[in-house]
């Protein structure tokens, strides 16, 4: 159980967190973290000084949608055409073929990317874009070599005709404006960008660099994304050091694309242009045939205006030859179109060229449509994707059903045309009356009538096409064009300031924990009474005086009164039936805890009160009293101890009115047997008998054995413990020493104690330790003290 400290009753073993002292722990060091937070501040201000801002820039495009209902009047007056069909794009896919390499490609070269321009600040060089430069150069041999190499060079105007050319190699050479130049990487000529502007003494920075790296670099840096789920609006955003560079970029971007959908578009009535193109050449050659059988017919027959002749025999039979010719018709266009599917596999199949029958028109349309996005795919992956796959075999399909639709029309048709063929020959045979020559005529001029019309048809649809090919639409719209605010998006400054903020206060914090961490060094009343469990007698300040004799009759600084009250406390501790010649120890574990001067000034305050107090140099190894007091060393207590012919009396000098001392004397070699020999017992004796205190300086318990030997005789044995200074592990040594009694009426002193910096329990004693008694001379430096 623990024992309580009769000075103070409370526990201080309480095992919770005092969250004030550890922040006044840190309070302390404020210094430290100021300075960290300069050194952070001027580190990001410089960090942000010479880092190159970043700054974004997005554009905005509608992918065209036939679901969403944005056609204008002009365009869907082509609806009845055909030329306006197809299915919902697929956004995703739109996005993937925006992403393609091959697309950033051909932007990089339009633009020059691969040819970056640098200008020189005073610390760092900045970038700047192609058109902001005041030179421009001019490749000519852009090749794939020239795609490939990785060099740089330096241009300096040297005025406004001449130049010099600074090599990475250091080789320097003069030209002209305007002159062709040879190159390890090809021929290039420079020229002013404008010749209004004196350029002299500019210094430009130019930096090739291979295509490949650069296209990696902005295909990551390159964001496209919808806008949101249920629009087919989407948004593309690049953030480079050039805004400029990055608007051209991206309008570059969503041109090449739309290029590119317009060419695809483009393709199909391109193809069936061909098909109408060839189909009239051969009809043309058909329908000239037919026209000179008909002018041999009449000529070998002498014939003039059978039609005529014979109008009112062939006018029942008028709506009848009518069918015949629609249904040849149809025959023939079906034929042409077995034809060309049967002989063609990745080329459009003609659309729109007037089929009767509904699902092979529409067959075909979604055919051509197909054909066109596996197309496109293409461009940007491979046969063995599973989207490509997937088309392939729609495609087939497709195409399969196209045929099969055919071969069932044109079965349908030659079944149509014999049944109508056979209600003609019914009536020919009523016109039995007609002549041969009408007959034969007739079969003639049928064939030129079926020929004729299949080829005014393809002439109509040839113009239809040509204004498809006219009216094709890109397949983006701009919503917004390629835009960037002024205010860069990185470094964010106010992030960095709050991080470098951060820092600064978190770095000496963490050094700080670190060295409390690792600090095994007592500090406080708590550390002690946490292991020793002997009685508290109270704290003495940290003095920063220059003076080792702190107490005199008129001082009344903080560590003057903290010896008033050990004197008061003194007084508690010893008995009260005994009015004077007390005893009172004094002792430490190791040397250098300020038991000499505890003992020095404790003497002084005891003769303050009117008593007469002996201060005996016991500490016989390593005397301090005459050093603290500045006195001459003269005979003292091993004299006294060696020589019986000297009394004790001799010994005995005076400081001041009721405060004498017996310093230590000369070093002997044999201090242990000194103390021991008896005339130590005589001098504690005489002091006894003469005075109201003896004050005992003794050696450190840890080192030597003299103070046990001499202790037991002790009224008061005050162990003195310094701050900042003792290990916390020798706390055993004073434990061990309480619990076996092995040192009379011990009591724990607590010497230099830093009220400023939080040690002791915060009693709110400061420098004037609560009296409201400043300290007397002048305080020295905060780095001094330290």
């Amino acid at each position: 159980m623990q024992q309580e400290n009769p000075l103070n009753p409370v526990n201080f073993n309480d095992e919770s967190i005092n969250l004030r002292e550890e922040i006044e722990k840190y309070v302390y060091h404020w210094k430290w973290f100021l300075v960290g937070l300069a050194v952070a501040l001027v580190t990001v201000f410089m960090y942000l000084r010479y880092t190159p801002n970043q700054y974004e820039v997005a554009t905005t495009i509608l992918i065209n949608d036939k679901d969403s209902g944005g056609l204008t009047s002009e365009l869907s007056a082509f609806q009845d055409l055909g030329l306006l069909g197809g299915s919902q794009t697929s956004l995703d896919n739109e996005i993937e073929l925006l992403k393609s390499r091959s697309l950033l490609e051909r932007v990089i070269k339009e633009l020059g990317i691969n040819v970056e321009f640098y200008k020189q600040g005073r610390v760092i060089k900045s970038p700047i874009f192609i058109n902001n430069s005041p030179l421009s150069l001019k490749f000519f041999a852009k090749d794939s070599s020239f795609y490939s190499i990785d060099t740089s060079f330096i241009i300096q105007v040297k005025s406004a005709t001449n130049f010099s050319l600074l090599s990475s190699n250091g080789e320097e050479s003069e030209y002209v404006f305007g002159e062709n130049i040879a190159t390890k990487f090809g021929a290039i000529t420079i020229t002013p960008n404008r010749m209004d502007t004196n350029i002299a003494g500019e210094e430009l920075f130019v930096i090739i660099k291979p295509l490949k790296s650069v296209l990696n670099y902005y295909t990551s840096k390159i964001q496209i994304q919808p806008v949101n789920k249920n629009a087919s609006v989407i948004k593309l955003s690049l953030t480079d050091q050039v805004k400029l560079k990055a608007q051209a970029i991206l309008d570059n971007l969503v041109l090449q694309y739309n290029y590119d959908a317009v060419k695809d578009k483009s393709l199909m009535a391109k193809n069936t242009e061909t098909f109408i193109n060839k189909r009239l050449e051969i009809i043309s050659e058909d329908l000239s045939n037919v026209d000179k059988g008909v002018e041999q017919f009449k000529t070998k027959n002498n014939l003039s205006d059978m039609v005529t002749e014979a109008s009112l025999v062939l006018e029942s039979n008028a709506e009848l030859e009518k069918k015949i010719v629609d249904f040849s018709t149809q025959l023939k266009l079906v034929e042409y179109i077995q034809v060309y599917v049967n002989s063609n596999t990745d080329d459009l199949i003609p659309a729109n060229l007037g089929l009767a029958d509904v699902s092979t028109n529409q067959n075909t349309t979604n055919y051509n449509e197909l054909l066109l996005e596996r197309n496109r795919l293409l461009n940007s992956s491979s046969k063995l994707n599973p989207v490509i796959v997937n088309l392939e075999a729609q495609l087939l399909k497709i195409k399969k059903s196209i045929s099969q639709s055919l071969a069932n029309l044109k079965a349908s048709l030659n079944i149509s045309l014999r049944g109508i063929q056979q209600q003609e020959n019914r009536l020919n045979s009523k016109i039995s009356a007609a002549p041969k020559q009408e007959r034969e005529f007739r079969d003639i001029q049928r064939q030129q009538q079926i020929i004729e019309g299949l080829y005014l048809y393809l002439l109509q649809k040839r113009e239809e096409n040509a204004i498809t090919l006219a009216a094709t639409q890109p397949n983006a719209k701009v919503i917004d064009s390629a835009f960037g605010n002024d205010t860069p998006v990185a470094p964010k400054r106010k992030i960095v300031y709050l991080a470098g903020i951060l820092i600064g206060l978190l770095v000496p914090f963490s050094v700080l924990y670190l060295l409390f961490l690792l600090d095994n060094k007592v500090h406080s009343r708590k550390d002690i009474e946490g292991v020793v469990k002997a009685p508290y007698l109270g704290d003495i300040p940290k003095s920063v005086l220059d003076t080792k004799v702190v107490v005199s009759g008129n001082d009344r600084n903080s560590v003057a009164e903290s010896f008033r009250l050990l004197r008061t406390n003194i007084n508690f501790m010893l008995s009260k039936e005994k009015e004077h010649g007390k005893l009172i120890f004094l002792s430490s574990t190791i040397a250098g805890e300020g038991k000499t001067f505890i003992s020095i000034n404790l003497a002084a305050a005891l003769a303050l009160s009117n008593k007469k107090v002996l201060l005996l140099g016991a500490d016989i190894r390593n005397p301090k009293i005459h050093e603290y007091l500045n006195i001459v060393p003269e005979k003292g207590l091993t004299h006294f101890l060696m020589d019986t012919n000297i009394t004790f009396n001799e010994i005995i000098n005076s400081v001041k009115e009721g405060f004498d001392i017996v310093q230590s004397g000369v070093i002997p070699p044999n201090p242990s047997e000194l103390l021991m020999n008896g005339r130590f017992e005589e001098a504690l004796a005489y002091g006894k008998e003469h005075y109201d205190y003896v004050i005992v300086d003794t050696a450190p318990v840890n080192l030597v054995t003299d103070t046990l030997l001499l202790g037991q005789q002790a009224d008061l044995f005050i162990y003195i413990i310094r701050a900042n200074f003792l290990d916390k592990r020798l706390l055993e040594v004073p434990k061990l020493f309480y619990s076996e009694k092995r040192l009379p009426n011990m009591a724990v002193l607590l010497n230099d104690v830093n009220f400023e910096r939080g040690d002791g329990y915060g009693y709110g004693y400061g420098y004037s330790y609560g009296y409201g008694y400043g300290e007397r001379g002048t305080k020295k430096p905060w780095w001094k003290r330290k």
